[in-house]
């Protein structure tokens, strides 16, 4: 089995990518959707939130209140830094654990959906090949705007806070242009389908099972170690 790494930046479209990928069978590993388990009320991640940023980022039922701790850590690189310190371990747990399931359960190929892949993540030496999701930064800009209705300088302050995606696309094995329209772009996802389904990069690594699983295995021990 190999691994893909799917990535972009904020609001360039990597949602809209993933989901095409998923309707066509795709297995996919959404880092997002863990994050956001992880920080549920009783979880670790969450106390160790509150620990270093106070009740304040909390609402009154006890979840966290996302819109506050963003306008905190957007602000502050070093704050930003600190957050992943509290749910980087879980999350990267969370996703080796499934990335093992689905490799004992016969699939030739995951997709790991990672905003943060190119921005320094743990997981970037497991993958094989990296797929970006690309839009020029005006695109950028005026959807994220209008997605979350933020000021022109709110939003420049999130999209300033990851690495650039002219950068990160110098960095892709495959890149999806989402500059155009939204056949165009389903249109890019189905040949890269194509390509990853006719790949026989997995049999390679399927003679190394054995050392697939001591792999994975002491890399969730070295996880465990930073709880």
């Amino acid at each position: 089995m190999f691994l893909v790494g799917l990535t972009g930046g904020i609001a360039s479209g990597k949602s809209t990518v993933s989901n095409v990928l998923r309707d066509l069978g795709c297995v996919i590993i959404d880092a997002d959707k863990i994050a956001r388990e992880v920080v549920e009320p009783g979880k670790p991640a969450l106390k160790r939130i509150v620990r270093h940023f106070g009740k304040s980022v909390l609402q009154d039922d006890g979840t966290l209140d996302r819109a506050k701790l963003g306008s905190i850590i957007f602000a502050d690189s070093e704050k930003r830094k600190i957050l992943n310190r509290c749910t980087h371990p879980y999350i990267q747990r969370t996703m080796l654990w499934e990335v093992l399931t689905s490799f004992l359960s016969g699939h030739h190929y995951v997709i790991l959906d990672v905003p943060l892949l190119l921005d320094g993540s743990a997981l970037r030496s497991f993958i094989k090949y990296v797929l970006v999701v690309y839009c020029d930064e005006a695109t950028q800009l005026d959807r994220l705007m209008a997605r979350n209705d933020l000021t022109q300088e709110g939003a420049l302050q999130r999209i300033n806070s990851q690495v650039p995606l002219e950068i990160k696309k110098k960095q892709a094995d495959f890149v999806i242009d989402n500059n155009g329209s939204l056949t165009a772009t389903k249109q890019q996802v189905l040949e890269l389908y194509e390509r990853l389904e006719g790949s026989y990069a997995h049999w390679k690594l399927r003679s190394f099972l054995f050392g697939s699983l001591v792999l994975l295995g002491g890399v969730a021990y070295q996880l465990y170690s930073f709880l």
